[in-house]
């Protein structure tokens, strides 16, 4: 760990250890009461910045700035999942509470769900989210450098794709500007590798059949939307969670993935929870997971956030 950042014991999930920190007296506040406390005061918060518009849509995103510090600071770019059928960035805000905790600044991404656009409409706004951080990053001091993506579930397939896509895919086309920057690394929470396994078959999923929808092509779409795709050397470090009792993305899929990227010679690591479901896991599973985090981005030499100059 290093100097001149909160201890991680404290900051790393917020929620799970209000719940597990017994109250000193009746006029002291548990540790992580009083760094949630600070943390409020922390940040700029804007939200519903919209950074683009697709078939007459707005693609909404919020941004959490610190405001104690006015140089860049690391960068996290987070999406929310729901089978790419469902959810919304709101929902997936307790998610966000380990990095701010941290220092990070925030950038909370929506995209277009299928009743909206189908595949891979989720992709292409998750990519010009990306180039909006770009276009940005002067105004809200995010570090390019240092930047990292992460997702839950169809979240994790996001994070995935904007962290992995190259620029040469087309699939950012509707949103010129300048280059898509480089994800410093890649944080997935059970997110889906393999879409085309989720079509047929025994793995079947209702939302992977509404997203990619009847057309024709959709295995060859499905393969084009999937993060196995586009393993290969040179690419992000990417940290994998996922239950091993997960009935929702199959578990099989972290496994593929992370030998893929084994394979490939890309650094990962691969965080497997007995028995966890589809997330929800327990505060001090939590803990172990957000410390393995933060241990992983330390190796892959993401400098942490600077110490508040109040």
């Amino acid at each position: 760990m290093r100097s001149g950042t909160r201890s991680f014991a404290t900051t790393a999930a917020l929620l799970p250890l209000l719940a597990l920190s017994p109250a000193i007296g009746a006029a002291v506040l548990p540790p992580a009461a009083q760094c949630a406390g600070a943390t409020r005061g922390q940040y700029v918060i804007t939200p519903n910045v919209t950074y683009g518009v697709e078939n007459n849509y707005d693609l909404k995103l919020d941004v959490y700035d610190r405001a104690d510090v006015a140089t860049p600071q690391p960068t996290l770019i987070f999406i929310h999942g729901g089978g790419w059928v469902g959810g919304n960035k709101e929902y997936i805000v307790t998610s966000l509470l380990p990095w701010m905790a941290q220092g990070w600044n925030v950038v909370n991404v929506e995209y277009r769900l299928a009743r909206v656009s189908p595949a891979p409409a989720a992709v292409e706004d998750c990519l010009c989210a990306l180039r909006w951080v770009a276009r940005n990053a002067e105004k809200y001091h995010f570090d390019l450098k240092r930047m990292v993506a992460s997702g839950e579930s169809a979240g994790g397939h996001l994070a995935l794709t904007t962290g992995m896509i190259p620029e040469s895919s087309g699939l950012a086309r509707q949103c010129p500007g300048p280059p898509l920057p480089r994800a410093a690394a890649i944080v997935d929470w059970f997110g889906i590798s393999d879409v085309t396994e989720l079509l047929d078959g025994p793995n079947e999923r209702d939302y992977a059949v509404a997203w990619l929808g009847s057309r024709p092509d959709r295995a060859e779409l499905a393969r084009r939307v999937s993060p196995l795709t586009y393993v290969r050397s040179g690419q992000p470090p990417v940290f994998i969670i996922h239950g091993t009792a997960d009935p929702t993305v199959p578990y099989a899929q972290a496994i593929r993935l992370h030998e893929a990227l084994d394979r490939a010679g890309v650094k990962n690591q691969f965080f497997s929870v007995a028995n966890g479901k589809h997330g929800h896991f327990d505060g001090r599973t939590q803990i172990q997971i957000y410390t393995a985090i933060r241990e992983f981005l330390d190796n892959c030499g993401i400098e942490p956030p600077s110490p508040s100059a109040e």
